[in-house]
């Protein structure tokens, strides 16, 4: 039978706030163990909530973004379980009344197909405290300085269909909240993370099947592999004849295989109520018209922007504003040098490689874009060639200087003289005449290919210094006139 892949996701959106939802302690990742964790966040009694307003702020900035509908009353209600790192006995989170409703998220897919997919709601809540198991033997230690960071959970509807939509889903979240600046989105630091919700049923049918929910998955490559698991996991048992359990899941990342966390044949009953510490949140009109005013130019609207002014393609386009900083790195390259088609091919193909190859990000790259435009300004008014070019490019991310420095310092300038270049075709025609005569036999297609022989002996002369463009066509007027000689 042919199975169909319904997956929704729940992401777990950290915000880049400096303290927490409900007190003043520092959201700072990497302290020592329980040391930012306040009476507050631990609940001790007579400690009240205080509810931190740039979480609020970060929050309609995401709705904003997506053009979602915005709750101007939302509440927070009071979500009952036990876990051992929740220290409240209950989490502060938001349920029937959150902060942001539905809207639409656009994906896009690796052949430039795009997808709309559903988002249930985004609402506010407590992150719970970590519990950690590796230097314990056999033990369990708590830490709770994660305690009462401000959580953004963004709920999807469940209308992904592959662990490939899947990813480009988060890929395209991750760069959004990034250019909203609400979160840091390190996924390995666990500001972003999310539960995926994974069902399959029979091609066609509009039922749902049972699913599992494998929680706390952190990267884009774990993402799909638990995915890529769990649907050859519910296929074979389906084929065989069996039923797939409702429970929830881990992805073990050593075994790449997903195993059962904990049995969920009925809905948990969390007994939720509204948090009697903390009054609804009430959003006047003006506050969310000021906050729309000032979002930044988003990823779709950057995108179509560089396709129309830059002339790039969708996909260079797509690659280029998959970061605010990457984009804003670009546009800084392409005004100072004035060709933005080479600013693109500079940026993606020699930066970003370089970039990957060290494990760099953009943000820390040692070519900042005066220098790397400097460079391509050489290239267009042929002061290099483009392999020349290359050179001075290692020579600036070793720190020796801006392009005209390197160029100046290592005579690297390019040969455009007519007479010294005639001189050297030239004395390369005379020193090949079985070259020559083949070319001379030659039919017009092939003499292209023969005429990079002479070329290639022309770049060796002069130590790759050369104007290509130059050589080029006083090898195809003299290798001309030796024919019309002969």
């Amino acid at each position: 039978m042919s199975w169909e892949t319904v997956i929704g996701l729940e992401v777990h959106l950290q915000l880049a706030t400096q303290s927490k939802i409900f007190s003043g302690s520092s959201t700072r990742f990497g302290a020592e163990p329980n040391t930012q964790a306040s009476a507050v966040d631990l609940a001790m009694p007579g400690m009240l909530p205080v509810l931190n307003e740039q979480a609020v702020r970060f929050a309609v900035m995401f709705g904003l973004g997506i053009d979602a509908e915005i709750g101007r009353r939302s509440v927070f209600d009071r979500k009952n379980y036990f876990y051992p790192d929740l220290p409240k006995g209950y989490q502060i989170s938001q349920f029937a009344e959150p902060i942001v409703g539905r809207g639409e998220f656009e994906i896009t897919l690796e052949d430039g197909s795009t997808r709309s997919i559903g988002i249930t709601r985004a609402h506010l809540e407590e992150d719970a405290g970590k519990s950690l198991h590796e230097d314990f033997h056999g033990q369990t230690g708590i830490d709770l300085n994660r305690a009462g960071t401000p959580l953004l959970e963004i709920v999807s509807e469940p209308d992904l269909r592959s662990a490939t939509e899947a990813v480009a889903y988060l890929k395209a979240l991750h760069s959004l909240v990034l250019y909203l600046g609400i979160s840091d989105g390190n996924m390995a630091e666990g500001s972003m993370r999310c539960d995926i919700n994974l069902s399959l049923r029979p091609a066609g049918s509009d039922t749902l099947g049972t699913r599992a929910e494998i929680k706390n998955v952190n990267s884009f490559r774990f993402v799909e592999k638990a995915i890529q698991f769990e649907t050859l996991r519910q296929a074979d048992i389906l084929e065989s004849g069996g039923r797939v359990v409702q429970e929830t899941r881990l992805y073990d990342a050593e075994r790449d295989e997903t195993r059962p966390m904990r049995s969920k044949e009925v809905a948990n009953d969390y007994r939720y109520f509204p948090e009697p510490d903390l009054l609804p949140v009430v959003l006047e009109e003006s506050w969310i018209a000021q906050l729309r005013s000032e979002l930044p130019e988003l990823p779709p609207a950057k995108r179509a922007r560089f396709v129309s002014d830059y002339g790039l393609s969708t996909y260079d386009a797509g690659v280029l504003v998959d970061s605010r900083a990457l984009a804003d790195y670009f546009e800084a390259v392409a005004r100072d040098c004035g060709d933005a088609k080479i600013a693109a091919n500079w940026v993606q193909v020699e930066l970003l490689g370089q970039l990957n190859r060290e494990d760099l990000d953009i943000t820390r790259s040692p070519v900042p874009p005066t220098q790397l435009a400097g460079l391509i300004r050489r290239i267009l008014d042929d002061s290099i060639s483009g392999k020349i070019a290359k050179q001075v490019f290692e020579a600036m991310w070793q720190g020796e200087g801006d392009a005209d420095q390197i160029i100046e310092s290592r005579g690297l300038k390019q040969v455009s003289d007519s007479g010294k270049l005639e001189a050297m075709v030239d004395a390369v025609i005379k020193d090949s005449p079985d070259q020559v005569a083949q070319y001379r036999a030659a039919d017009a297609g092939k003499q292209k290919k023969l005429i990079g022989y002479f070329v290639g002996q022309v770049m060796k002369a002069s130590r790759g210094q050369a104007n290509p463009g130059m050589v080029n066509q006083l090898l195809a007027r003299k290798l001309g006139d030796n024919q019309q000689d002969a």
